[in-house]
This record gives structure tokens, C-alpha cells and sequence, in this order.
């Protein structure tokens, strides 16, 4: 599930594309002109876009289980995840934030507006969580942090781009990890 370019989710697609076991069966976007739509053409997987009254009433979900969906990648998604999906996929949703969380997120900490926090926090150090999703932005259990050096004449488009280059690096491992050897909290 994306919202954007998806850049993490080309990634997840390489990776999988001729995986043994692990398909990609679906991306879904709540975006229509989200440029992850067009990446999951090139690679022939299905698509689904959503509007806010599909995660509302139960259609998003439907659609996931028409797909046989068993687990979840948020990679850019930028829309909270409704009850209805976290309890149909326990600890079964993950999601990719571009800071060391707990700091740096919550509510309206996405993209820029998170390395931009960083900067302005004088870290010296930042990078990606992937974490599992609950009902709360960016609380969900920590399942792997990777780091780096912030120097202090990094902008907060340096930070992005060494973040950014962890999350292409560790994201997609990560899944088949989870998928592979089942990970339960």
C-alpha cells in the first residue's frame, strides 16, 4: 500500500518478482495518479484504488481478501489504518517510517515534515524503523532500525537521501524475513 512514488515498493517488486514462495498480489493506493501504480503495471500486478469511503466501510478490506491478501506492506502510505484491517491482519501489517522511532513520529510525520524535525533537533543520527502496524500512528512493535550519521551540515534533503538508500537496503529483506519465518510478536 502506497501513496506516492514508491520507490519501496519497486524494490519489494524486484525483490519478489520471482520469488518461491512470496507473491505480490495486489498494490493499492488511496491516490489515483500515484506514480506506484504505474510500477506495479510494469511489473503486471494487479491494482486497486481506493477512496476514503472504501476504508470506511469495509470495501478496501473485501477487496484484500478477494485478493487472498495474508500480509500487509505500508511503503509510503499515507492514510491510518482502520480497525477493521488491523484486526483481520494481526500482526500481519508493517510499515516503514523514515526516523528512529519512538521519536519523529505520530499524526502529520511523513516524508520531509520528519527529516526536516530531525534537522531542526540538532540528532545526530537518524534512519528508518520498520515496524509492525496498531492502532496508533507509529507506535506498533519495532521489528528493525537501521542507522546513520547525520553531519551537521546534512540539510534535511541529505538525511532523506542516506535514510531513504536504508530503507531501499533493509525494507525488502526485512518482509521475506517476516513472511518466511512467520515473526510474531
Amino acid at each position: 500500500m502506497a501513496s506516492g512514488g514508491g520507490s519501496n515498493a519497486q524494490c519489494i517488486l524486484e525483490r519478489f518478482e520471482n520469488h518461491p514462495t512470496i507473491r505480490v498480489k495486489l498494490v493499492v493506493s488511496n491516490k489515483d495518479q500515484a506514480y506506484v501504480l504505474e510500477r506495479a503495471d510494469n511489473f503486471k500486478i494487479s491494482t486497486f484504488v481506493h477512496s476514503k469511503e472504501d476504508a470506511i466501510s469495509g470495501k478496501l478490506l473485501s477487496v484484500l481478501k478477494e485478493f487472498g491478501i495474508d500480509f500487509i506492506v505500508l511503503a509510503g502510505y499515507l492514510q491510518k489504518i482502520g480497525d477493521d484491517l488491523i484486526e483481520s491482519f494481526p500482526n500481519r501489517i508493517v510499515n516503514i517510517h523514515p526516523a528512529l522511532l519512538p521519536k519523529f513520529g505520530g499524526k502529520g510525520m511523513y516524508g520531509m515534515h520528519v527529516h526536516r524535525a530531525v534537522k531542526a533537533a540538532g540528532e545526530t543520527e537518524s534512519g528508518p524503523t520498520i515496524h509492525f502496524v496498531n492502532e496508533n500512528y507509529d507506535e506498533g512493535a519495532i521489528i528493525e532500525q537501521h542507522r546513520c550519521s547525520i553531519d551537521e551540515n546534512d540539510s534535511p534533503e541529505d538525511i532523506q537521501k542516506k535514510v531513504l538508500a536504508l530503507e531501499h537496503k533493509y525494507f525488502a529483506p526485512c518482509i521475506e524475513k517476516l513472511i518466511t519465518e512467520d515473526y510474531e510478536i
